[in-house]
């Protein structure tokens, strides 16, 4: 089941940082760089985040996906699944879940360039690369964009 999380309360704040640490811990050791922000990050801060986040529950939280709202674009902030529930498409629906309620929308995401299921995740879903950036020397990230694209009578008004 999929539903919003209140992470302004304390006790789904530490949920989400459970999860979150467990999740990104894996990242860390796929890309060999443990400097990941979320990977420290004190419940304080993600009650704080000014991000909404999506949880799916299996019986507990099992992923979540959290994003802003910038206008027309929706900035992904996070897609993190417990590593007991891997290879389960948790990550897929989340995603599929957050693109199906702003199907008018623009969408951003960026992930570490060797994170490849991540990057075969957003590909897969119409993603294109747009940029690059390295947040810590040699720590290479890639931007992802998706802009939604208006039928051809759109622009025969």
């Amino acid at each position: 089941m999929i539903e919003r999380l209140n992470h302004h309360q304390e006790k789904t704040a530490k949920e989400i940082q459970r999860l979150q640490k467990r999740a990104y811990q894996v990242e860390a050791e796929l890309i060999g760089f443990d400097g990941i922000p979320h990977l420290n990050e004190s419940i304080l801060e993600i009650q704080n985040s000014g991000e909404t986040f999506i949880g799916y529950f299996n019986g507990v939280l099992a992923g979540f996906i959290s994003y802003k709202a910038k206008g027309p674009l929706i900035d992904i902030h996070r897609l993190a699944v417990a590593p007991s529930h891997f290879r389960q498409g948790i990550a897929r629906q989340l995603l599929e879940h957050l693109l199906g309620n702003f199907p008018d929308s623009g969408f951003i995401v960026s992930t570490a360039t060797l994170n490849e299921p991540a990057r075969k995740l957003y590909e897969t879903f119409g993603f294109k690369e747009q940029g690059s950036f390295e947040p810590e020397p040699g720590i290479s990230c890639v931007i992802y964009h998706k802009i939604k694209t208006l039928p051809i009578n759109d622009f025969e008004k």
